[in-house]
């Protein structure tokens, strides 16, 4: 019994040993596949980051850039569009327009011009006030400050004469010939040398000072300048005979470097007239022969900029128009702009401030003016309706309307009037402009 007893306690031993055993062979299976996965995944991990750094090697450590054929048949798609249609030409003539057809084709400059939208500062607005409270900030001992533009300050030109600041929009063109739309006219720019492409979407900075011409054609969309041009003569630095003296309109004479076109500037004399380009770096990079006609054609819309003093001899009437010369060449003024019974050999000034027109004819150049011509918006003086307030170089100006009842009668105010004057200032009649 004692012996039975024994051997199937022994048994029972055994057995349970053996299960022991099995389930001690199962775990260890169980530990190494979880091991080998590990190790695997573990495996194709570093696989991942050895081909991603062998795609990302620089070029110059022997490792090429690989860029997939899709991607790169994208980007070419879009830089093609993006040259399309940041290079397209505005649709052009082989033959300039006549003066009549330029006058009767030419839409108002005001037209297709986008309202001004105001410059943008370095901070985007502040947003509107939520009900929740804001949440906390990181305090800091030092905060950096804000970048700031640098202050440009604003030319301030002297009343010259000659004198004319005007900025044009593209119009028409072809290679060597530009035609402009400007707030008083038709406006051209013409080279054999230069004037290759001009987009419309860049605009002309047109200036002149007695006799300097400054030409800046500039990107719309953030001013950036694309070339400048200044006319006027010859004249080397005294100190430096490699450099150039140019007139501009930050800083009056400036010193620009030959560089390059020392060798063509040689044969130049002092005092003759010649135009550079210039760079950035207050270089010389370009002679060229640009040369330029104006039409005044109209008064400039109202808020619109633009500014003209010229003085010349009326030398031709046709239409309505009258060719006068001045020193910067004839000029074609439309005398819709308020001359009344101009005469030829008559001496003519005219003076545009925006939307303001003065003009005034005299029997010569050194005689008193017999007729001025103040053309403007008009503005009563007043609530009774007796006076009106037109702009003048003298300054503003209010003359009675007793003269002008037929004229003003039934205008608003902003209606485009002329106030004629005789030569001792005096009320000679009103005239409504159409």
């Amino acid at each position: 019994m004692t012996a039975r007893l024994r051997c199937k306690t022994q048994e029972s031993f055994h057995l349970e040993r053996n299960n022991h055993i099995i389930t001690s062979a199962r775990i260890t299976r169980s530990m190494d596949r979880f091991t080998h996965t590990r190790l695997l995944f573990l495996a194709v991990f570093l696989l991942g980051l050895g081909s991603a750094g062998c795609a990302s090697a620089d070029p110059t450590d022997g490792g090429k850039t690989q860029t997939p054929t899709s991607d790169l048949l994208l980007l070419t798609a879009l830089e093609t569009q993006l040259d399309t249609s940041t290079t397209q030409q505005p649709q052009t003539d082989d033959a300039a327009p006549g003066l009549p057809e330029i006058d009767e084709a030419l839409p108002n400059p005001q037209d297709e011009i986008p309202a001004a939208v105001p410059p943008q500062g370095n901070e985007s607005p502040s947003p509107p006030p939520s009900d929740s409270a804001p949440a906390a900030q990181p305090q800091v001992d030092n905060p950096p400050a804000a970048p700031q533009e640098p202050d440009r300050p604003t030319p301030v030109l002297g009343e010259v004469n000659p004198s004319i600041r005007l900025t044009g929009r593209v119009w028409r063109a072809k290679p060597g010939i530009v035609f402009l739309k400007t707030p008083i006219g038709l406006m051209s720019l013409s080279s054999k040398t230069t004037l290759k492409t001009l987009p419309a979407s860049q605009e002309v900075s047109f200036l002149i000072h007695e006799d300097h011409v400054v030409v800046d054609i500039v990107r719309r969309t953030d001013g950036a300048l694309v070339h400048r041009y200044l006319t006027g003569p010859f004249k080397r630095d005294h100190e430096d005979r490699t450099k150039l003296m140019r007139w501009t309109p930050e800083g009056g004479e400036r010193a620009f470097h030959m560089g390059a076109q020392e060798r063509a500037l040689a044969s130049r004399k002092d005092g003759e007239p010649v135009t550079v380009e210039v760079d950035g770096t207050d270089t010389v990079i370009g002679i060229h022969d640009l040369q330029f006609d104006l039409q005044i054609g109209q008064a400039a819309a109202n808020g619109a900029k633009a500014h003209l003093l010229l003085t010349g001899t009326i030398s031709k009437l046709k239409s309505n128009f009258i060719f006068f010369r001045t020193p910067i060449g004839i000029v074609n003024v439309n005398a819709k702009i308020g001359i009344k019974n101009a005469k030829v050999g008559q001496t003519l000034t005219l003076r545009m401030h925006d939307h303001h027109v003065v003009a005034d004819l005299s029997s010569s150049s050194d005689s008193a003016p017999v007729r001025r011509f103040l053309t403007g918006p008009l503005e009563f003086a007043a609530q009774d309706r007796a006076s009106v307030r037109l702009w003048t170089p003298e300054g503003e100006q209010i003359y009675p309307a007793d003269l002008g009842k037929s004229a003003l009668n039934g205008a608003r105010e902003g209606t485009p009037i002329t106030v004629e004057l005789d030569g001792e200032g005096d009320v000679v009649e009103f005239h409504r402009i159409k």
